[in-house]
């Protein structure tokens, strides 16, 4: 039998851990499967993805900067990639390629494994951009009851809202400034680099909260280091890397691995 193929795409594509983690899924579910690294040109990620799965490729991710154009070429997409408008996980359904996105699943199983409660929380997120649009849904869909999301330029964190107000009914969403930043909430996630470049993200002495999570892994957050400051519990990305991953294995193989045995690997 011949071993099920899946890849990762993406430009520039060495960084990525996706092989060794779905490796690690595998070899702890007894399945065995192939996965690699596929760059692509950025005028050839297309081609790239097609002759993919017209060789029996079985699945694949994407990773930046191609997650919107993947979204646009799928036949198909699910209910969290249509409202993320961008696809991290491809596959082949009846002859069609279909997208969906499992980024948001991943940060909110990155967040139950800690042991913080979701359920009728007040989230604040830091950020506007696509890493913001991709876990709203899934963070209402957890039972989060209201998400602030803050950003530097007030009419993004405005369209944003506007977009997604009624995807999410049960959810109150509003927009701010970063400088008007205040009040009190369960969760503060991070979603921007800004803490992680030169731009220091300076969180205002009005805010407060009981837990804060950066999105980024691997290098020293100004974020986290203020929320320690604050007395918060905090944490890093990795959680949220291993999650989507574990979603888009699920997807694939119909099993699911437990993220808390892999978190090791960071």
């Amino acid at each position: 039998m011949t071993c099920k193929q899946f890849a990762v795409i993406g430009n520039p594509i060495e960084q990525s851990r996706s092989p060794e983690l779905h490796h690690a899924f595998a070899a702890k579910m007894g399945i065995e499967l192939q996965y690699h690294k596929r760059f692509a040109e950025l005028d050839a990620f297309e081609d790239s993805v097609r002759s993919f799965f017209a060789e029996g490729g079985m699945g694949m991710n994407v990773t930046v900067p191609f997650k919107e154009r993947a979204f646009v070429m799928c036949d198909e997409r699910t209910t969290r990639a249509n409202i993320a408008k961008a696809v991290n996980t491809l596959y082949m359904q009846d002859g069609k390629l279909v997208g969906d996105n499992t980024d948001g699943q991943g940060l909110v199983a990155a967040i139950q494994a800690l042991g913080w409660n979701l359920n009728k929380a007040k989230v604040l997120i830091i950020g506007a951009g696509g890493a913001t649009r991709g876990v709203i849904y899934p963070l209402a869909q957890a039972g989060v009851i209201q998400i602030d999301i803050a950003n530097r330029t007030l009419s993004r964190a405005e369209q944003l809202v506007d977009d997604l107000v009624t995807e999410v009914p049960n959810c109150t969403l509003k927009a701010c400034t970063l400088e008007a930043m205040s009040g009190h909430y369960d969760i503060v996630i991070n979603a921007t680099s800004a803490s992680l470049s030169g731009d220091a993200l300076v969180l205002p002495d009005s805010l407060n909260f009981n837990y804060a999570y950066e999105m980024a892994y691997g290098k020293v957050s100004s974020f986290l280091e203020q929320a320690k400051l604050r007395g918060a519990q905090s944490a890093e990305g990795f959680g949220m890397l291993v999650g989507q991953a574990i979603e888009s294995f699920r997807i694939w193989n119909g099993v699911e691995p437990v993220l808390t045995d892999f978190l090791s690997l960071e």
